[in-house]
């Protein structure tokens, strides 16, 4: 298979995926671990085998912004790079939707912090936890003497 089918493979993976989060409601018990486990997995996977088939055919390394981009000239180590994002922002994602579900957040709040996190991974995350804060802070403070 080439570099680019592995390309396009990966990215259906993750759009799978990304759909399973986003219709989780749906059947929580099938989706969100397709979404949020299954699917990250074998991106996680498919990224070992890159990096294991490609990370010595590539000068450079992580000490310098310069080293990091001589890193990135190989095309499976690009590739790798590029499945790395998809695999931590699609389990980032399915994390959002799991706490959203355990702390009572309305699936929609959850999902309008989905596309930044597919998008641009840290600032769905960033959105997602101000969202929490921000909903701690409205909540009304317990009263004197009322069982926690």
């Amino acid at each position: 298979m080439s570099l680019d089918q592995l390309f396009s493979l990966a990215g259906s993976l993750a759009l799978l995926g990304w759909i399973c989060l986003a219709l989780a409601p749906l059947a929580p018990t099938i989706l969100l671990p397709l979404g949020g486990f299954v699917f990250p997995a074998a991106l996680s996977a498919g990224y070992a085998g890159l990096i294991a088939a490609f990370w010595g055919s590539s000068s450079g390394g992580f000490g310098s912004l310069d080293a990091v981009a001589a890193l990135f000239q190989s095309r499976g180590v690009l590739l790798a790079g590029w499945v790395h994002y998809l695999a931590f922002d699609l389990f980032v994602g399915g994390w959002i939707v799991r706490r959203a579900r355990r702390e009572g957040l309305p699936h929609a709040l959850a999902l309008l912090c989905l596309p930044p996190t597919f998008l641009f991974g840290p600032v769905g995350l960033l959105a997602f936890l101000a969202l929490r804060v921000v909903r701690r802070l409205r909540r009304p403070a317990p009263q004197p003497g009322a069982l926690a």
